[in-house]
Order: C-alpha cells, then sequence, then structure tokens
C-alpha cells in the first residue's frame, strides 16, 4: 500500500473508530482537539512506519496463571501487548499513551510489566525474545509547539529528533519482584482495604512543574470519592467559598473550554 493510500486509510479507520467511542462513552472531542489527534496518528505513520510493516502479531493475550499471593490466595497475571518481528530479531512492544519524555523519565514504572510479559512470552510459549520496548504515544512539548506554530522547518526539525520507542532491558530479578507486588495488591483488593495517596502526594510536584493532582488525580473517574482528592480541591478559595465549584473541577480553563466547544460543536450549535 503506498503512503497516499495508507493515510487516505487512516482518515478513515480514524473517523470510525472516533464514531463508535463516542457512542459507547458519550463523549465528544473539540474539532482541533480532534485534528490534533489524526494528524498524531498520522505522525506515528511517519516515524514508526518500518516497525507497522513488521507487525507479526497484535494484540496478543499472554496469560500467567497459577500465581499466589502472600496471603496464599490464588491469581492469574494477564496482559495484551503487540509483538514485531525484525530481521534482526524479535521485539516485544507495550503501548503507552503517555509522552516520550515521560516514559523515559519513569522507566523503572514500566519495567516490571514489561519483564512479567517478556517472562511469559519466553517460558509460556518457549520463544526466546531479543529486547521489550514502551512505544509512546503522546505528542511531546516541542512537537506540540511546532505543530502549532505553522513553521514547518520547526516541525521536521522536532519530528526527526522523536524518537517515540524506549528499549526496557530484560531482568529476571524485576519478574519476581513485580509478580510480588501484584500479589499484595489483589490482597489488598481482596480484603477491601483501599487507601488514597497522601495529601502530600498529591500536591507533589512530579514533571513539568505539575503536581500529582494535576497530572493523575483529574484523569481519575473516582476522585470525588477520594478523601484526598477532596482534601486537595479544598485548599483552593473557590472550593471553601462555593462547595458546587468542587463538582465542577474539569481540570484547567483550557480543558474546561474545549469540553464546552465539543458538546456545542455535537449538538450543532457552533
Amino acid at each position: 500500500m503506498r503512503d497516499e493510500e495508507m493515510l487516505q486509510y487512516i482518515e478513515e479507520a480514524f473517523e470510525e473508530n472516533y464514531e463508535l467511542l463516542k457512542l459507547e462513552g458519550g463523549h465528544s472531542l473539540a474539532p482541533f482537539v480532534k485534528r490534533l489527534a489524526m494528524e498524531q496518528v498520522k505522525l506515528y505513520w511517519r516515524k514508526l512506519k518500518n516497525l507497522a510493516e513488521n507487525v507479526a502479531e497484535t494484540e496478543v493475550k499472554l496469560t500467567l496463571p497459577l500465581q499466589e499471593t502472600p496471603c496464599g490466595r490464588k491469581y492469574t497475571i494477564q496482559g495484551v501487548v503487540d509483538v514485531v518481528k525484525e530481521s534482526n530479531g524479535t521485539i516485544l512492544y507495550d503501548i503507552k499513551t503517555h509522552d516520550v519524555d515521560y516514559v523515559r523519565h519513569n522507566k523503572a514504572d514500566y519495567a516490571g510489566q514489561l519483564n512479567i510479559y517478556a517472562h511469559i512470552w519466553q517460558t509460556i510459549r518457549g520463544q526466546e525474545l531479543d529486547g521489550t520496548a514502551i512505544v509512546a504515544t503522546g505528542q511531546t512539548e516541542e512537537i506540540r509547539r511546532a505543530f502549532q506554530s505553522g513553521d514547518s522547518k520547526r516541525f521536521e526539525k522536532a519530528l526527526n529528533e522523536w524518537e517515540p520507542e524506549v528499549p526496557v532491558e530484560i531482568d529476571q530479578q524485576k519478574v519476581k519482584e513485580t509478580i510480588w507486588s501484584f500479589g499484595e495488591v489483589v490482597d489488598l483488593i481482596e480484603e477491601n482495604r483501599f487507601s488514597p495517596p497522601s495529601l502530600e502526594k498529591l500536591t507533589s510536584t512530579i514533571r513539568e512543574n505539575k503536581i500529582f493532582a494535576v497530572h493523575v488525580c483529574r484523569n481519575c473517574d473516582v476522585r470525588f470519592s477520594c478523601e484526598s482528592y477532596k482534601q486537595y480541591a479544598f485548599t483552593s478559595t473557590r472550593a471553601k467559598s462555593d462547595f458546587m465549584s468542587y463538582y465542577d473541577d474539569y481540570g484547567t480553563e483550557h480543558e474546561r473550554s474545549e469540553i464546552i466547544d465539543a458538546n456545542l460543536s455535537e449538538n450543532g450549535e457552533v
């Protein structure tokens, strides 16, 4: 398939998937956000064309049964990955929606999961792997700014410098550590012990001067049932004086504008 045909297919598939997701979830995107998302998919085709063309299997389900928690409960680990066979070996890829800068600075957060996937692949399937990696789908700040600037040279430079593939080393020791950690979580769930992060955690800076509450909590659907998030929200003067504003927290002013624009567009009012 030629590049022009592939780009046309991407646009058609994007629209079809968008409509299906909108029906399932009831959420819409503001027009310019939708356009940026479409461009991001096209960017990945341009940058990772060779990788995409060498995919041997996709959405591969991996299962590790008969695991045991520290308290003796039996459970099963399951995951879904993309596997790519290339001329120089077989690489196991996991796709994440974070941007590549965040993945690189927090690679340890992904290593355990990928190492378990590699362990399952090599032991259950009996096939050797030559490596594992994360493919980060989020736009980098420089790509975003270059695209919005309309400067083609700046954009091409940012695209050339962009490396969304992040290799993760295979380490058998991390397999044991992560399985044990999973087991601890299973025990907590089974015993109905759920503890949110502390207020100190929510107000800690994690990246690009964003605090945990902004970068993580505002993407959490159960934040309004979280005691820590309520404490964080009521540190603002507005929430103290107007209780209902706590439930109107849809993120930053820019994010709230996106939601309003999207809903107006879908209703045919703009």
